[in-house]
């Protein structure tokens, strides 16, 4: 049984549709997930046999909107999500059908030729890929802080929420636990690497902290500056003098579109390794119990088989919990027909002590969902009771 179905539907190119579908299929590998057993991508011939029980999401391709529109309107009946896409220079307006142009589209950009936003896009919506779209920047504000604002301003205009430390403290907090906060919640890190990046402490420990918490690393290399051997496994882009408008930047718009691509490539690798990182961990906690794993389902849900034959149901998460996460889980299980209170496995190292708290206060006065920590994932599971 698929876990995760998808379509392509209106007037994809074949070549686009076999571009769409690598992408797609390098970034479900990241998971463990191959397309034609985990993943189904359909066509309009195919998806009105769709497994209902698969989380599902499709993209509309504009041109002709009467294209494929009786299979448009049968999964607009049945309320699954349709994500309208067009060209550089397509319209929403008349290359798609009116019963979808409510739903927010998504332009496809010239420098993205292998689709990256629209497959990132269509996992977000079944769930492989959280919605949030983190950033972390760490720089030497002498060196590169020019550049440093010139990344988060384009991309929170792209659809990230970007953490730049003069932007996103407020006065009063603590700096540090804050920085550490928001470095947790990332997706990516881009470290912008200028001849003294490690000569301050506080950039050394940014990157350090990072690594402990396998957030992947996008190394932007200042001009003519020879990286260090401690950044040797990170994803790479090497500037030139002529990528920079002056000594700090601001990086001129070509060599800047490959940083955005490069940071919505390495997201997905990124989740994904730290996503299996918490399953493995948790496969090993809960073997030294007694009890065993025996199924991953829709939305990561991990089948748990306590020591007494009980199963609950176990979603991993990458990041800091929130109210709304725990409500995206208590929703996804009971969508699933899980029969006992979802529980929500997080990382809690490095989460800030206010947080800390606000997340024991939501467990406490929350009844259908459960947070634990990865780390006490075992002594809880042992001595396992529903709320009541």
């Amino acid at each position: 049984m698929s876990l995760y179905e998808l379509a392509i539907l209106g007037e994809a190119t074949p070549q686009e549709r076999d571009r769409i579908t690598q992408t797609i299929a390098e970034m479900v590998s990241d998971f463990g997930l191959k397309i034609g057993d985990d993943v189904l991508i359909h066509d309009a011939s195919s998806v009105g046999a769709r497994d209902l029980r698969a989380a599902f999401a499709a993209a509309y391709f504009g041109g002709d909107p009467a294209k494929d529109l009786k299979a448009v309107e049968a999964l607009v009946a049945a309320s699954v999500p349709i994500i309208p896409t067009v060209g550089s220079k397509g319209s929403f307006f008349s290359n798609i059908p009116q019963v979808i142009q409510a739903s927010n589209g998504l332009r496809r950009r010239d420098d993205d030729p292998a689709m990256t936003d629209l497959a990132a896009a269509l996992l977000e919506v079944v769930g492989l890929l959280r919605k949030q779209r983190r950033v972390f920047v760490s720089y030497r504000r002498t060196e590169s802080r020019t550049v440093a604002i010139q990344l988060h301003d384009t991309l929170s205009e792209r659809g990230f929420d970007v953490f730049l430390d003069t932007h996103d403290i407020r006065p009063g907090e603590p700096f540090q636990e804050v920085l550490f906060h928001r470095l947790c919640d990332s997706d990516v890190v881009i470290m912008l690497d200028t001849p003294t990046y490690f000569e301050s402490k506080w950039t050394t420990q940014e990157l350090g902290r990072a690594r402990a918490k396998e957030i992947h690393i996008l190394r932007v290399v200042w001009p003519e500056h020879a990286p260090s051997r401690f950044t040797a496994l990170a994803e790479t882009v090497y500037l030139d003098s002529t990528d920079l408008s002056g000594p700090e930047g601001p990086i001129v718009s070509s060599a800047f579109d490959n940083i955005v691509v490069g940071v919505e490539r390495l997201r997905s690798k990124s989740i994904a390794s730290r996503y299996m990182s918490i399953t493995g961990k948790l496969r090993a906690d809960v073997e030294r119990i007694g009890a065993s794993i025996s199924g991953i389902g829709s939305h990561r849900a991990v089948s748990i088989v306590l020591e007494d034959k009980r199963q609950v149901w176990a979603y991993p998460i990458v990041g800091i919990p929130t109210a709304e996460l725990l409500n995206d889980v208590a929703e996804k299980a009971r969508r699933a027909n899980y029969k006992d209170v979802a529980i929500l496995v997080y990382d809690h190292v490095g989460i800030s002590n206010a947080w800390a708290d606000h997340l024991k206060w939501l467990d406490d006065n929350i009844d259908v969902v459960r947070a634990i920590k990865s780390a006490e994932a075992s002594w809880v599971l042992a001595v396992w009771e529903p709320k009541s």
